[in-house]
């Protein structure tokens, strides 16, 4: 088969793939989005320990997050990451190229 003929049938499933799957992702998290808390018939609130009088705390064990250190070298490394690949595609394109004759 032609190799011309090929490429745009592959653009479109491409697309088409593409398309396909965001719609997936919407489907799966409009639930979550709109997701709403409905209240009780009786003006309360919906359930739970709390509209029983008793309140509850909840205490945090872990006060930081990630030490900047490691942010920065994540950074770091997704940033050679990136350089590495765009090195890599380039040299694989201008092996693809033909080579132009100097006249």
């Amino acid at each position: 088969m032609n190799r011309i003929r090929l490429i745009p049938i592959r653009r479109l499933a491409t697309a088409v793939a593409g398309l396909a799957l965001t719609w997936l992702g919407l489907a799966v998290a409009a639930p979550a989005a709109f997701a709403v808390t409905e209240p009780a018939p009786d003006g309360g609130s919906a359930g739970g320990p709390a509209s029983s009088g008793i309140v509850t705390v909840t205490r945090t064990v872990v006060v930081g997050g990630m030490p900047g250190w490691q942010i920065a070298l994540i950074a770091v490394g997704a940033a050679l990451a990136a350089a590495g690949l765009a090195v890599l595609t380039y040299r694989a394109r201008s092996g693809r190229k033909s080579a132009l004759s100097a006249v």
